[in-house]
Parts: C-alpha cells; sequence; structure tokens
C-alpha cells in the first residue's frame, strides 16, 4: 500500500502459532494491495475506476468499501470524497480498514494484545505488557525527531492526516485545490477505518474543521494547524510518557485541554 506496515503481538502465545498469526496478517494486506493499489494498473479498484468491472461483478470487498466510501462521503457533508482526484480512489479509508480487519481476525484468533502499525495508523488492543496500556507517540509536524502528544490506552484506533510527509495531499473537494489549513489531524476511536476517514476529512476542510472535528461523536480529536495552534478534545488519551516525571512531560506536551489551545513546542 505504499507504506510500511509493523505487527508487535504480545499475548503470551507459543512463538510458533504468533509467526503464523504475523504471517497471515501480512498475507492480508497483501490481498489488500494487490486489490485495492491505485498504482498497480491491473488492480480490481483500477478496473473498477475504468469501467472494466461493474460493481456485482466486484469483490465483496471492494463492494464494501464502494458502500462505506458512500456512507462517509455523507457523514462528512462531501468532504470525504473517494472522488475528489478525478478518479475512485478510496485509500483514505482502505489502509485504516484493512488494519481494522487485521485487528479483528487477531481479536477472534485469540491475540487480544497487539498493535498493528501502518504509516502511523494505528490500531492497539491490550497493552505490551500486562495491566500496562500501549503508549503511542504522535509525530511533530515540523520536528520529526519529537512527538506533539503521547496517547495511552488499551482498545483504540489512531489516524493521523496531514501535511508534513507527502505535502499538501489532501483535495478540498469544493474548492478542488489542496487543503493547507491543519498541518495534522489526530483522530482516536475505535473503528480504524471511520477513523481514517474523518482525520481526511478534517484535513480537507481546513480551519472549519475544527468546528466539525470538536463535534464527532464517539471520538477524540488532536489538531495542529499550519500557523501552528493546538487543540484538542476534553477526553483525548494524553499520558505522561513512561518514566518521564510530570514537569518534563508538561514541557515537552504543554497546550491546555480542549479548544481553543496553544502553540505546540
Amino acid at each position: 500500500m505504499g507504506t510500511p506496515i509493523s505487527v508487535r503481538l504480545a499475548d503470551p502465545l507459543p512463538r510458533r502459532h504468533l509467526a503464523e498469526l504475523a504471517d497471515e496478517v501480512f498475507d492480508w494486506f497483501r490481498e489488500v494491495d494487490e486489490r485495492f493499489s491505485t498504482y498497480k494498473p491491473d488492480s480490481e479498484v483500477n478496473r473498477f475506476d475504468r469501467g472494466e468491472l461493474s460493481i456485482e461483478d466486484c469483490s465483496a470487498d471492494l463492494r464494501l468499501v464502494v458502500e462505506a466510501c458512500a456512507d462517509l462521503w455523507r457523514e462528512t457533508d462531501g468532504y470525504f470524497d473517494a472522488y475528489a482526484t478525478g478518479r475512485f480512489d478510496p485509500s483514505g479509508y482502505v489502509k485504516g480498514w484493512s488494519v481494522q480487519v487485521a485487528s479483528d481476525r487477531l481479536l477472534a484468533a485469540g491475540c487480544g494484545s497487539h498493535w498493528l502499525n501502518a504509516g502511523g495508523d494505528i490500531r492497539a488492543r491490550g497493552g505490551p505488557r500486562p495491566d500496562e496500556p500501549w503508549r503511542i507517540g504522535i509525530r511533530h509536524p515540523w520536528q520529526p525527531d519529537r512527538v506533539c502528544w503521547v496517547l495511552g490506552g488499551t482498545d483504540f484506533a489512531i489516524a493521523t492526516s496531514g501535511t508534513y510527509e507527502r505535502g499538501f495531499h489532501v483535495v478540498d473537494p469544493y474548492r478542488g485545490a489542496p487543503a493547507t489549513a491543519l498541518a495534522s489531524v489526530t483522530v482516536v476511536g475505535t473503528d480504524l477505518g471511520r477513523a481514517d476517514a474523518f482525520a481526511t476529512a478534517g484535513v480537507a476542510m481546513g480551519a472549519a474543521g475544527l468546528h466539525w472535528l470538536a463535534g464527532l461523536a464517539d471520538h477524540e480529536v488532536g489538531v495542529i494547524t499550519e500557523d501552528e495552534l493546538s487543540f484538542r478534545s476534553d477526553n483525548f488519551p494524553v499520558v505522561v510518557p513512561f518514566g518521564v516525571p510530570d514537569e518534563t512531560a508538561r514541557s515537552v506536551l504543554a497546550e491546555p485541554t480542549g479548544f481553543p489551545a496553544s502553540r505546540p513546542h
């Protein structure tokens, strides 16, 4: 899918079984890449886009993705638009969706403590050790060796969309031009496909996305704007980094809770 994928399985299962589970996860991602890659001319998604496949002739997975993208288009007032670039490109949903499917399969297989990371979009369950939550650093938009937040939890999906790695690649579908106002949007929920789409939609909305994201039900949000202001919702799961005193943590993660907030450090 044009991005690195990492898997960590933390359950005390036999090593051979863990290796088999990991192989199954990567087999799934290879299947997704073959079907949904917009870079491969003969992928199913490209054949559908060119009209070589009708929706009835598509796989169950592609039909599900087409339907989900239509639902998300309605939920985001058209800002999550799989056709924003002039062709059908569901990548803003597929990456998160495929990681969510992999996580659900691991849970069903008895591996309840795991962490999956596809290009910064993360689905985490359980923890690295008993009674310890996962701690996930959210990269600072302009300082790649620092984080702006560290999030903690035992069952969450974290999706971040922004401009700092791929430039202004998210298109505002109403203007037909790249969205530039928000440098980083992080959405936390329990379904990574939806969180991924909401993060993309928030970036596409620009400054107006702050109000829309603040009212997003059942999700928590952290935003950094291009003019270096940071915002986060009241229950955004920020934690003190493991082993770091409170005073040091505040100097690294200093910004008050809620909308609006202060400049990131």
